[in-house]
């Protein structure tokens, strides 16, 4: 088994109207992008489903420089309705109670997580456009704690 020492979350850069899961992810990545499979271990979708994505097993394919060590989130949404170059926190109320219990979930059968971070602090983008961190104290999901 590989060492995960990080979660990575991200948006799926897609309008809020766009209800898609792994499937089409799956399909970007794969054809878009000519990798073997989907980037994310985890997909949330609008209505809060949680569906798996690439083998947790496997390095993902989601954030530069972090993949082997890390598994990457992915929620659904995250840009305007009228622009895609334009970042918005625009998930649901289930997509973020999912992701807590995820998040949760995760920190108790990977005890060498140390960090639980946004695409954003890795990278020079908006994604997944709210502040991870904040959001991991405000629902007391904490990687020190443990």
């Amino acid at each position: 088994m590989r060492k995960i020492n990080k979660i990575i979350v991200h948006s799926s850069a897609t309008r809020p109207s766009q209800d898609i899961g792994v499937e089409e992810i799956r399909d970007w990545h794969i054809k878009g992008n000519g990798w073997s499979d989907i980037g994310y271990h985890f997909v949330i979708r609008r209505d809060g489903t949680r569906e798996l994505g690439r083998d947790i097993a496997l390095s993902g394919a989601h954030c530069k420089n972090q993949n082997s060590r890390s598994l990457g989130i992915c929620l659904v949404g995250g840009v305007t309705e009228e622009d895609v170059k334009i970042g918005e926190n625009n998930f649901t109320d289930a997509q973020f109670k999912e992701l807590q219990t995820l998040l949760k979930q995760l920190l108790t059968e990977y005890p060498n997580i140390v960090r639980i971070a946004g695409h954003r602090d890795f990278a020079n983008k908006a994604c997944p456009c709210f502040d991870v961190q904040g959001f991991c104290e405000k629902h007391e999901i904490c990687v020190a704690d443990r």
